[in-house]
């Protein structure tokens, strides 16, 4: 356990940004199953509504760090071919 004054504040901020960080990535999976779960149902419309409010998400996790860039642009890119792939 942490002894030092510096030491307790800096466990207490590492776990404040660790459930922070956890309820971020949480959100983003959640939008992103959302999407998937309208490609499969076969709705092109609830799809294309849904990827237009995960993107900002997404974004807005990579601007934060919780997402690395390149696996947002894949993620993205992915789930937008499988919407036009909806036909």
């Amino acid at each position: 356990m942490a002894n030092s004054p510096q030491a307790k504040k800096r466990a207490k901020q590492s776990e404040v940004r660790r459930q922070r960080n956890v309820a971020l990535r949480s959100k983003v999976r959640t939008s992103v199953k959302s999407i998937l779960k309208a490609i499969e149902s076969g709705d092109k419309e609830a799809a294309i509504s849904a990827f237009k409010a995960a993107v900002p998400v997404i974004d807005s996790m990579t601007t934060k760090g919780i997402l690395h860039k390149n696996k947002a642009a894949r993620q993205k890119s992915r789930l937008n071919a499988q919407i036009k792939a909806m036909a």
